[in-house]
This record gives C-alpha cells, structure tokens and sequence, in this order.
C-alpha cells in the first residue's frame, strides 16, 4: 500500500477509542458506542482504533477485546474505518486476535511489540513475522519500548518491511525522539512507501519535523480538530503558527503526567468526560484513580488553555 493510498483510507488522525467500564469494572459497551458517535458526529479523527494502549488493551479479555471490535464495527457502519489492535503477550494469542478481526471484515491491524517477556530483535522479528503470514490483512507494527519492555530497532524494522503485508509502524517516540528519522532511514530502499506514524501526542510537532505521516492520538477525544490544525499550517509552511496551537496541546498532555503516571488514562479518562458528558468511568485496575489534587491541576489547565466543559 502506498501512503498516499494509507492516509486516503485511514487519513492521518487515528483515534485509539478509551474502553468506558461500568463501577464494577465490567466493559461499558454503550458508553463505547457513544464516544464513537461522538468522534464521528464531530469528527475529530479519520480512523477508530480498538483496544490499543488508550483503550487499555492489555487489561482486556480476548473475548472483550473481540465484542470491542464488533461493537465499533457495528456503531460506525462504515462511517470510518475500524483498525483492530490485535497484540498480545504471545504470539499465538496475537495470531489468534489477529484472524478474528480479519474474520470480522477489519483489514488493518496495529500490533504491539510482545510485552513482558522482552524477546530479543530476532524474536521480535519471527512474532511479527508469523503473525503477517497468519493473515492476509494489512499489519501496522507498534512499537512502543516504554510499556513492552523492549524497542522494535531500525535494522529490524528495515527485515519487517520485507514482509508484503507489513506496510508500516506506529512509534511512540518519546523514548527516541528521533527514531522516526531512524526508520525512514533504515525502510527507504527496501519499501519507500512504507507508513510511518507517531504515537505519541506531546511528540506531534518534532514528529512531523522528521516526516511522520499522521499520529495515533488518545487526544483526539478532546483535541482532534485542533491537531489537524496544527500539521495543516506546518504542512502550509507557518511554523510559528503551528508552535503557537501546540503549545496548549502540550500544556494538557502534560498535566496528564501528573506523579509520574506513565500512562494518561487516569488522568485523561475524567477530561474526556467532563468534555464529551460521556460517563467512562475510572481506568481500570491496576491503574489507580485520579486524585482530587491532579483532578484540580486538570481542571486548572483546562480552563487556562480554553477547554469548554
């Protein structure tokens, strides 16, 4: 697939949908159909992803993960396209996930590098491997070293671009800010089409820099229509201009880091509710809730860059 061809399909704002749960921690699949018609009325983003790491993928069953999918599929109705994230700790889980959303009619599946296990880049390049030839659906690699425990690196980036089905990565840059250069680099003379996202949204600017085609963006709950503002004037040539937007962008990602949290959901969970009026509930465990001191940065910084809620 060319890029010119992803982005026409998929565009360059793929949303990983937040999985909403009930007090008892069980999934909320309404409250899932109503933020997907609330991204898709407002259009915030091209693309609906399930279950990725927004969407709490590795605190979900299989079968979750699988009704997840259905249940997009089924309130979107062809409205935009459903992207299925699929990767598991093991790689047969990870085939097995994979071949029931293509069973289901999805044909792009994001992968995530196997996680807790920390294989090494050659067993990282066989899981892939083996999960591409399980299917005949497209593979986007995930790669995001923070959470798995191990970095999808260049040169096997470079042996997976071989693979016809493997057309791209998603990469959560922040570990390496310049690791999408790296890619470029290492993938331009085997397929100089193949697709290369950021994934991360406080990297939206220095990712675009380097030529990252779109972002993965749990923000585009609440910011979507601003990141398209962003890359567009970057795109127009008004650097300035693109700073200025980002900047706020910034402000708001940061707050979601609040004592250390790695991952945002907590914190962004409450500021996707307070925005959409879509009950989603806290994350679920082991994530800890949000406190009422970060619930009051959050607002403040809400407020001070002009979020209405």
């Amino acid at each position: 697939m060319k890029r010119a061809e992803f982005t026409e399909k998929y565009g360059r704002i793929l949303c990983p949908l937040v999985t909403p749960y009930f007090e008892n921690e069980e999934v909320n699949y309404e409250a899932y159909g109503e933020i997907i018609e609330y991204l898709i009325k407002n259009d915030l983003c091209d693309s609906l992803i399930v279950t990725g790491t927004t969407g709490e993928a590795s605190l979900l069953t299989f079968d979750e993960r699988v009704k997840l999918m259905e249940t997009a599929l089924k309130i979107s109705a062809g409205r935009k396209p459903v992207i299925a994230g699929t990767g598991c700790a093991s790689t047969k889980e990870t085939i097995a996930l994979t071949q029931k959303a293509e069973e289901l009619g999805i044909d792009l599946c994001m992968v995530v590098a196997p996680f807790y296990n920390k294989p090494t880049q050659e067993g990282i390049y066989n899981h892939y491997k083996k999960v591409a030839e399980s299917v005949k659906i497209n593979i986007l690699l995930y790669n995001i070293p923070i959470f798995v425990g191990v970095n999808v690196d260049a040169p096997t980036v470079r042996e997976l671009s071989k693979i016809p089905n493997i057309i791209g990565i998603k990469d959560e840059a922040g570990i390496n800010p310049t690791q999408v250069t790296d890619f470029f680099l290492a993938t331009e003379d085997i397929n100089p089409e193949f697709v290369i996202f950021n994934g991360d949204d406080i990297m939206l600017l220095p990712t675009i820099v380097q030529g990252a085609m779109g972002i993965v963006s749990g923000g585009a709950h609440i910011f979507g229509h601003e990141i398209r503002e962003i890359m567009d004037a970057f795109a127009r040539g008004e650097n300035d201009k693109a700073k200025e937007m980002f900047v706020p962008l910034y402000r708001f990602c940061k707050s979601c880091g609040q004592n250390g949290r790695i991952l945002p959901n907590s914190i962004m969970r409450p500021a996707i509710e307070m925005v959409t009026g879509i009950k989603i509930g806290p994350a679920r465990s082991p994530l800890a809730p949000i406190t009422e001191q970060e619930k009051e940065v959050l607002v403040e910084v809400m407020k001070s860059i002009g979020i209405k809620f």
